[in-house]
């Protein structure tokens, strides 16, 4: 059963897409076939993410879907972004546009969201159908999250989840950010469980996956941990380390001048001397730096609501 725009839906749909012509058509089929299976009313909401081949007009010539256009492409976390601002869902549904993520799992999922009293429901793709590379790089991006950030969920990379409205509604996510969304909900008190879902061997189009992206979502699970760490008082890293620099140089120059006077070193040739200022020098540059950089994130969290991260083309209901 399709939602019309003045009715608000119990579930919302919201999909990615990327340079997917040719999967989304089959999609679209499947997923309409399991929503209204549930016998809820809906919404799908698919975020065309700067397609470059002729995913809009796939789009276009299916019928009662949203489409929210992008104006470039932006990645994958910001269209997820894109469509949890506009979905009006009590429980919204992210899937991926690839047609690797089986809408027939929607059901379970919704199950044990409510059964279990569960904020997310977070899908397990247990037996993976990605190539050797993909594999490697997800198994050593887990024990990275694992030891910066304590996640100990199996799957952070599936799209393929279930959310109470409160959840999504509480991100603002970009860059790589969407493999840390559920770390990013759990430091913020909500429940979440997961559960084992059919992961399907693509058969149109290639993943968008690789090394570039892992690499750039190192760099976003460093500044998840530095944000989650010291977001309120930057200065509080900076100031441990001035402070073992301090405590370094400190050391140094009393090695120094132990050398000074009881070996008869002279200060200008004894390089532990040189290294009590430059450690000394470190210190007061660190807690230069803390200071500095805990403005700049209150100015950066007080303006923040007001900075707009991507644009969106056109908002289209077929």
């Amino acid at each position: 059963m399709g939602t019309q725009k003045s009715i608000v839906p119990e579930l919302s749909v919201v999909i990615p897409v990327y340079n997917e012509q040719g999967n989304l058509s089959v999609l679209d089929k499947e997923l309409k076939t399991a929503l209204q299976g549930l016998r809820r009313s809906y919404e799908i909401l698919y975020v065309n993410d700067g397609s470059t081949d002729d995913s809009l007009g796939e789009l276009k010539a299916l019928s009662g879907i949203t489409i929210i256009e992008l104006n470039r492409n932006y990645g994958q976390a910001t269209a997820l972004d894109a469509g949890f601002k506009a979905a009006e869902g009590d429980i919204v549904i992210s899937l991926d546009a690839d047609g690797q993520n089986d809408p027939a799992d929607i059901s379970a999922l919704l199950k044990k969201l409510e059964g279990e009293k569960l904020d997310v429901v977070a899908g397990w793709r247990k037996k993976r159908n990605d190539n050797g590379n993909i594999r490697v790089i997800t198994i050593a991006a887990r024990l990275l999250r694992r030891l910066f950030i304590g996640d100990i969920v199996h799957d952070s990379g599936c799209t393929l989840r279930v959310y109470r409205r409160e959840a999504v509604k509480s991100l603002d996510i970009g860059g790589e950010m969407h493999r840390f969304i559920l770390a990013l909900l759990k430091w913020k008190g909500f429940k979440i469980g997961e559960m084992v879902v059919n992961h399907r061997p693509r058969t149109i189009g290639v993943s968008k996956y690789g090394s570039s992206k892992a690499l750039r979502g190192t760099i976003d699970l460093i500044y998840i941990w530095f944000i989650h760490k010291y977001s309120q008082r930057p200065l509080h890293l900076f100031g441990y380390m001035s402070v073992a620099a301090l405590a370094l140089g400190t050391i140094a120059g009393l090695w120094a001048v132990y050398g000074k006077l009881f070996m008869g070193l002279s200060l200008n040739r004894n390089g532990w001397f040189f290294l009590t200022f430059f450690f000394l020098l470190a210190g007061v540059i660190f807690f230069s730096f803390g200071i500095v950089i805990d403005l700049l994130m209150q100015i950066r969290f007080s303006t923040s609501k007001n900075e707009q991260r991507y644009y969106v083309r056109e908002v289209i209901n077929t």
